[in-house]
């Protein structure tokens, strides 16, 4: 039972927290999931693969766009196919455009489930600083 002062209780300077009782309409039956599929559900409904396919996207990235342009560029969101690229200069932006078709060719073959068919190039200056 929930103290009348609500689930926090002080008792002789200690303070004790109660759960909260629950209704009976408010219990979910399904067996518990994991936060990891969870969060690819809501990747999905936003457009996006899951999870693992954008972390290894970040984690091949030197490998995938070579270490000089690596330190100036970074993946962001994948939506609906679209690779969202960041970069610190104009001049990265057109390399990374020009190699654009080599590079969904490389993610394809170092992420399988990547399924990337645009890449979308940002400049944000002073990111790499």
């Amino acid at each position: 039972m929930v103290a009348p002062d609500g689930p926090i209780r002080r008792d002789n300077g200690h303070v004790t927290i109660e759960p909260i009782p629950l209704r009976r309409d408010d219990v979910d039956h399904r067996p518990p999931g994991t936060i990891g599929r969870d969060i690819d559900r809501v990747l999905a409904g936003l457009g996006s693969p899951p999870a693992p396919v954008l972390t290894r996207i970040a984690e091949a990235w030197a490998d995938l766009v070579g270490p000089a342009a690596a330190e100036h560029c970074r993946p962001g969101r994948l939506v609906d196919g679209r690779l969202h690229v960041e970069v610190d200069d104009p001049t990265w932006a057109s390399q990374l455009r020009w190699q654009a078709t080599t590079l969904r060719a490389r993610i394809a073959d170092v992420v399988p489930g990547a399924e990337v068919t645009d890449v979308a190039i940002r400049v944000r200056p002073g990111r790499g600083d």
